[in-house]
């Protein structure tokens, strides 16, 4: 389908818009490293639901692009958030529904804390609420599973980013599949998003930020010094995560209750390993769409 294009305060978002013109709008979001084509096995149930989907490219993906060169690269989470809040406000769509994966589900937690009003209903996969703080407690195993983020803290692993990125990723992308293994070509189709001349710098900033590796953009002071406490959500919020993801482990979303005030449920996906919208998506899909249908 076509790519459109959006301006938001920084940037100018690469996005697909597809379904009944008329249809409830739900915003997609990707991770990483991932990209848009991570949600196409999801988008037909979506349209035959009467939904309209906005999947856009994150910063440091695909065709987005920032509209400044002085601009601070920032792959902080609430950079994320705020991009989201933004989209949807450029594109002036009022009352929408947000489903997000990875990356993408810690930006659609944090716009439906910052855009409340507007958000219907969140869906979040793969991530548990609560869980940006570098002061959370980790387990050993999940520790372990980590081994990525400190990797990219040192030259080395910042070598690997910047010149190796497609063996890198796709290194991830073997550990991380449970119910297959996806061949060159489902790979390739997305991989050509990391060739964003940004998407090095986000990605190194993303991850060295969140344990202190990395100066924070002073720009987004107060929206980190909101998230240190993570607030409560009103938002009618779904989580749903894999039973065997390899690196956020099913117990990263539990006892997430307390976070609430809305509507909320965490259901696993069997079989499903860190993408279930692409490894499970007839058990995947469905739940999206009547979580969407309850508030939307």
């Amino acid at each position: 389908m076509p790519t459109s294009f959006i301006d938001t305060p920084l940037l100018r978002v690469g996005y697909e818009m597809s379904g009944p013109d008329d249809g409830f709008p739900v915003i997609l979001l990707h991770g990483w490293p991932d990209d848009v084509r991570t949600w196409d096995p999801a988008l037909p149930a979506l349209h035959r639901a009467g939904y309209r989907t906005y999947v856009p490219w994150l910063r440091g993906y695909g065709p987005t692009r920032f509209l400044r060169d002085d601009t601070y690269r920032s792959g902080q989470l609430v950079a994320l958030g705020q991009d989201l809040v933004d989209f949807t406000r450029a594109l002036a769509i009022g009352r929408h529904a947000l489903v997000g994966h990875d990356w993408g589900s810690r930006a659609a937690y944090i716009a439906s804390a910052l855009n409340e009003s507007q958000v219907a209903a969140c869906v979040a996969l793969s991530v548990g609420y609560g869980t940006n703080h570098p002061g959370q407690t980790l387990s050993y195993r999940q520790t372990q599973n980590y081994w990525y983020h400190w990797f990219m803290a040192t030259a080395r692993g910042e070598r690997h980013v910047r010149d190796d990125r497609r063996a890198f990723t796709h290194h991830i992308w073997n550990e991380w599949f449970v119910a297959y293994k996806p061949d060159d070509a489902e790979f390739n189709r997305t991989a050509v998003s990391f060739e964003n001349p940004d998407w090095a710098a986000i990605t190194l900033h993303s991850y060295r930020s969140r344990w202190g590796h990395a100066e924070l953009d002073p720009e987004y002071a107060e929206l980190e010094a909101r998230f240190n406490s993570v607030p409560e959500l009103n938002v009618p919020t779904l989580t749903l995560h894999g039973a065997v993801d390899p690196v956020n482990l099913p117990q990263m979303s539990e006892r997430k209750e307390g976070f609430f005030t809305g509507p909320y449920e965490r259901r696993l996906i069997e079989g499903a390993g860190h993408f279930p919208q692409r490894e499970r998506t007839a058990e995947t899909v469905p739940q999206i769409v009547d979580w969407l249908r309850r508030y939307c």
